[in-house]
């Protein structure tokens, strides 16, 4: 399967492509940040709106914040909503550098700061002009939970009422090799990672996904077909 000259993966295949990139010497904090960097300049709407990063608890959370960082570096008006009160190790780096650079971060459902800098969550999602969805990743399966599947409806509200929607590598609540979802993101945009996964192109992602493309983040397609023959 083939999107134009683009591979078509599985996720098993792409998570032991990106652990045998790091193991080969990139580190995995770069490869976030060449991820947030793609999908910064797959999108050229930032400049005069308010971006909303909705981040989980693991390394697509940390896309979001890399993400937040790079908006913040470029005068872009930014802040981070997070969904779970945990973190990847990449992510609570990427996290830090973003309280270091005064993005306002947030913690949904929390009604006082914490020491790690978030402060209460007040606003909706209806009040920023672009919402970047980074909470579940491609190997979510089944149906999300609460909290998020509460922001992932206050998501699709917003979409609904104009705001401008892109998923990182995925849609949230999408299942990554068959597309399959209970309740899922609506996406403007889809910024998929490394390579495509299946699951971008099959089930339900058509009617969730508005436009798809991919970003390339240093991963050969040489080490994927290496472990795991056929990735097509």
């Amino acid at each position: 399967m083939e999107s134009g000259k683009e591979r078509v993966i599985t996720v098993a295949a792409m998570r032991a492509a990106d652990s045998r990139t790091i193991e080969s010497g990139t580190p995995s904090k770069e490869l976030m940040r060449r991820a947030a960097q793609g999908i910064f300049d797959a999108y050229d709407g930032w400049t005069g709106k308010r971006t909303l990063a909705v981040c989980g608890s693991g390394n697509n959370g940390g896309d979001g914040y890399a993400l937040a960082e790079i908006l913040k570096d470029h005068a872009c008006e930014v802040a981070v909503l997070r969904v779970s009160g945990k973190f990847s190790e990449d992510g609570r780096y990427y996290y830090d550098r973003c309280l270091a650079k005064d993005v306002p971060c947030f913690l949904y459902g929390q009604m006082d700061g914490e020491p790690d800098g978030s402060a209460a969550w007040t606003d909706a999602c209806g009040d920023y002009d672009i919402l970047v969805d980074c909470m579940l990743g491609t190997g979510f399966a089944g149906t999300p939970k609460e909290p998020i599947a509460t922001v992932i409806r206050s998501i699709n509200a917003a979409h609904e009422a104009g705001a401008y929607v892109i998923a990182a590598d995925i849609n949230s609540g999408m299942n990554g090799d068959t597309g399959e979802a209970e309740l899922a993101v609506r996406s403007d945009l889809t910024v998929s990672i490394g390579f495509y996964k299946k699951g971008l192109f099959t089930g339900c992602a058509p009617e969730l996904i508005g436009s798809l493309t991919n970003v390339d983040i240093g991963i050969r397609l040489e080490e994927m077909e290496a472990l795991f023959g056929e990735t097509e």
